[in-house]
């Protein structure tokens, strides 16, 4: 699965992303959409990330959705 399929998927793993960043309000997460760009945007705006921070927390936890049986 790439960032494609998972924005394709956004309404049943969103749910996931608030869990693990619960500074994420329901209009962030519908900005996001399942965006890489924008959940990276966000990722520095709520939580002062750096960008290869917020970068790479983005796909650690894209990688824990990236395979269906996960």
């Amino acid at each position: 699965m790439n960032w494609d399929d998972l924005r394709a998927k956004w309404m049943t793993v969103k749910g996931s992303a608030k869990q693990k960043w619960a500074k994420f309000s329901d209009d962030d997460l519908d900005y996001i959409d399942g965006t890489r760009d924008r959940l990276v945007g966000r990722l520095q705006q709520k939580y002062g990330l750096t960008q290869e921070e917020a970068e790479r927390q983005a796909e650690e936890w894209f990688r824990t959705h990236r395979n269906p049986a996960a």
